[in-house]
């Protein structure tokens, strides 16, 4: 039987994308798991990969088309099978009326030219609509020709560049038309950057994260002094296997041991069933600074990898996050979420929970400060840790606790070497 390839659920709030390119034609043998196609998305351009074997008989999807999860974008026979024929797409329904207390305006319509399609993400064609920009007629100023919020922002201002549109009508509501005439014009002494792309992204998800769990931030500091030993004293070993040891892979270990006593801290919150998911799996999400944003990428089954491993697989990810290029698996599925900003400074922060996870921990640069020891002063290498948990799930005496739990591995060589080797 064809196997109809549907657009899967990308993860990270991700509703629709766009085909960015495909990497098979049609009656193209494929493997299983061989790359399909590239799917650019508000938040990261992913590559998904093949679910079967077999030939590609119908892809249903142009590059430079947006489409939704779900959506079946290309069909997979097996060898030998006829091509399926096409089943027609259901025909639109109407937008229902509603009845408001409000007076309503005149129905106002924008055209949208069903012509040659450009590249461009979900979020700027939304925004292209409501400003009343006809979005084909526009030359991208992104990476690839790629049309951004601010080209369509700058034609909005130059009058919308709709010359030409006499296709298919689009009801828009009266705040729509609104939005269309209001824009912004910065003074000289102002730059208006636009909210768009990774950065929007963040900044929906971190309102809904806020808006969603109760945040409270529970502060501490470690004695890293051995942890500083232990990474120097490793780090050769590291450089053989073609590896660079941070910091990280040596907290990750520390981390997984409190996490197996507190598992509260590795768990999620179904909203619609109520129930609290504890996950006996420890996928760490590490979040890295890029050019385009922050981007979470996740270390999956981090207790059955070794520390070398680990440092080989954060540094691996992280590139690939700086370059644009994660893929679907290394981008979700994270339960618990590390944050590292000791190379940039600053005492402590609060960070703001990565939902679905309950927990967050940020982890600072490392300090020689004086500190009173067994009746007498002595330097020592000192670090703050901040733990940002949801309150709803955990309890503050709780949160504490764990926060003990990770700082007493990572003051003991032996117990950290225990986790480490």
């Amino acid at each position: 039987m064809p196997y109809e390839f549907k657009l899967p659920d990308i993860g990270e709030g991700v509703a629709e994308g766009e085909i960015l390119k495909w990497f098979v034609k049609e009656g193209e043998n494929v493997k299983e798991d061989q790359p399909l196609v590239e799917v650019m998305t508000d938040k990261v351009n992913v590559q998904i990969p093949a679910p079967r074997s077999g030939v590609v008989s119908r892809i249903l999807a142009k590059e430079g088309e947006s489409v939704k999860v779900g959506q079946t974008i290309l069909v997979i026979s097996e060898d030998g099978e006829k091509k399926p024929a096409l089943t027609p797409p259901p025909t639109p329904t109407p937008p229902r009326e509603t009845t408001s207390t409000q007076p309503r305006a005149p129905p106002t319509y924008l055209s949208e030219s069903p012509g040659a399609r450009v590249l461009a993400t979900p979020a700027t064609r939304r925004l292209a609509r409501e400003l009343n920009v006809d979005i084909s007629t526009l030359k991208g100023g992104g990476p690839q020709g790629r049309v951004t919020d601010d080209d369509v922002r700058v034609a909005a201002q130059k009058g919308g560049a709709t010359q030409g549109m006499t296709t298919r009508m689009v009801p828009v509501t009266a705040t729509t038309t609104a939005a269309a005439v209001v824009v912004a014009q910065p003074s000289k002494k102002e730059q208006s950057i636009p909210l768009r792309g990774i950065r929007r992204t963040i900044a929906e998800r971190m309102v809904k994260s806020r808006d969603t769990a109760a945040h409270v931030t529970h502060v501490d500091e470690a004695d890293v002094t051995e942890l500083v030993l232990i990474r120097e004293a490793l780090k050769g070993s590291a450089e053989k296997r073609g590896v660079k040891l941070t910091y990280l892979p040596l907290i990750v270990k520390a981390l997984i041991p409190a996490l197996k006593e507190f598992p509260y801290l590795n768990s999620s919150l179904d909203e619609q069933s109520g129930n609290i998911i504890l996950k006996g799996y420890y996928n760490f999400g590490i979040a890295v600074d890029t050019e385009q944003g922050l981007v979470v990428s996740v270390v999956k089954d981090a207790d059955t990898k070794d520390i070398f491993a680990l440092a080989g697989e954060i540094e691996r990810l992280a590139e690939k996050a700086r370059a644009g290029q994660l893929i679907l698996e290394e981008v979700h599925g994270s339960t618990f979420t590390i944050t590292n900003v000791g190379a940039i400074g600053g005492l402590f922060a609060t960070p703001i929970i990565n939902l679905p996870d309950v927990a967050i921990l940020g982890v600072y640069k490392i300090v020689k400060r004086p500190v009173f020891r067994e009746g007498k002063v002595e330097v020592r290498d000192m670090m703050y840790l901040s733990l940002t948990f949801d309150h709803r799930v955990v309890d503050g005496a709780y949160a504490a606790r764990f926060t003990t739990r990770v700082i007493e591995t990572i003051q003991d060589p032996k117990k950290l070497l225990t986790e480490v080797l």
